[in-house]
């Protein structure tokens, strides 16, 4: 039998209004908070309501606002400074996958003090920084949960991913209620990189007990739930069970890893700029297709998890059933198709060659089921730009 590690924070709080048990876990680190969002969020006052919940319980307050869409190593440095001129003892993430990312570099910054770059990779953070508390407000990164930390050093233009045990937050914190403004279109791109998270972390190569009960567990909240959320903001029931899955999915792959469908991803959106969860959701159906022949039964799983009944059916057909029910998903979503976001396919194309070679370096598709060559990845992007544009119509 193989032995398995799970890594886990301390602490999980969820429920509506759970925000107001922030101050609570803080105590437990210290008189000293940081505060850490974005720039969007802060200018929407997002901070004011935690503020004013730390401060009851009697802490001290900082709040650091400088932070983008796509977190930069300066960014992080001036959070830094500011964390270690106030005496920060605990940092406080509220915001997307940006702002916490933002914390986890700066508390592991603040004890390890060799450049950042010397972290890239898996477990070579030789020491824990500062506690973190992690509030997401988007359905999605799990970033909340999970061990990996990605920072753009400015000066190379290389997006650095870190993974260390030392970066998984000590608490976090699932309060629905900050999902309710979320705007539909991130609700449906955040959402179905949730499902992709959960599918990719089922059928990895990598995958144990644990991780496979929360991925199953993941798609059975985000599937049925998503799409409800995405009509209905309001609708508190299905925006607390595609958070609570988002978090289930970000536990397993931070456990297990993701696999092909975000190794040909992040190409997409180093080149052509199509937000993460949108170019996961246009690869989806057809890495799925793809990668079923090496892991029929799992697929069929995953079917039945998304409420499939396959009575009857052989684990074959439930698992293109599979397929065709994150097809509709995505569909009904109305997430955009490469020709809809203006993705000019002859660059696409052209670019092809170098976004495989790029898939395969990031290692992800090491982990899934069926191993792709470049050649196959290439005939993948292929397929996808036929699929936008001879399907559409030119």
């Amino acid at each position: 039998m193989s032995i398995h590690q799970f890594l886990s924070p301390e602490v999980i709080v969820t429920g509506a209004g759970s925000l107001q048990k922030t101050g609570e876990y803080a105590l437990r680190y210290g008189m000293h908070a940081l505060i850490i969002t974005d720039r969007i969020l802060a200018d929407l006052g997002i901070t004011k309501p935690l503020e004013k919940v730390l401060k009851k319980a009697g802490m001290k307050v900082a709040v650091f606002s400088d932070i983008s869409g796509e977190p930069t190593l300066s960014e992080v440095n001036r959070g830094l400074a500011l964390c270690e001129e106030e005496n920060c003892e605990v940092l406080v993430a509220i915001g997307g996958g940006s702002a916490i990312d933002t914390a986890k570099a700066i508390s592991m910054m603040y004890n390890n003090q060799s450049p950042m770059s010397q972290y890239m990779g898996m477990e070579k953070v030789p020491a824990p920084g500062l506690p973190i508390i992690a509030i997401p407000t988007t359905a999605g990164t799990g970033s909340e949960v999970t061990r990996v930390t990605v920072i753009t050093d400015e000066e190379t233009d290389v997006k650095m991913m870190i993974a260390s045990r030392f970066l998984v937050p000590r608490v976090a914190i699932l309060d629905p209620e900050l999902t309710v403004s979320c705007p539909r279109g991130v609700t449906a791109g955040t959402g179905v990189d949730a499902l992709t998270h959960a599918i990719e972390a089922y059928i990895s190569r990598k995958q144990q007990p644990l991780t496979d009960s929360m991925a199953l567990s993941a798609i059975r909240r985000i599937y049925p739930n998503l799409e409800r959320a995405w009509l209905n903001g309001k609708d508190m029931e299905a925006r607390e069970e595609v958070l609570i899955g988002a978090m289930e999915a970000g536990l397993a792959f931070s456990n297990a890893s993701v696999a092909l469908v975000h190794g040909m991803s992040r190409p997409i959106g180093a080149l052509f700029h199509v937000p993460h969860g949108i170019s996961n959701a246009i690869l989806l159906p057809g890495v799925m297709r793809y990668s079923m022949p090496a892991a029929v039964s799992r697929f069929a799983d995953i079917a039945r998890a998304m409420g499939a009944d396959t009575t009857g059916m052989s684990d074959e057909e439930a698992a293109e059933l599979a397929v065709e029910m994150a097809e509709q998903l995505c569909a009904a979503l109305q997430l955009p198709t490469l020709k809809q976001l203006n993705v000019d396919p002859e660059k696409f194309m052209e670019a092809a060659p170098k976004m495989a070679h790029d898939a395969l370096e990031s290692g992800s598709p090491g982990n899934n089921p069926r191993l792709a060559t470049a050649e196959e990845i290439v005939q993948l992007y292929k397929e996808l730009v036929e699929k936008s544009y001879v399907s559409e119509g030119a």
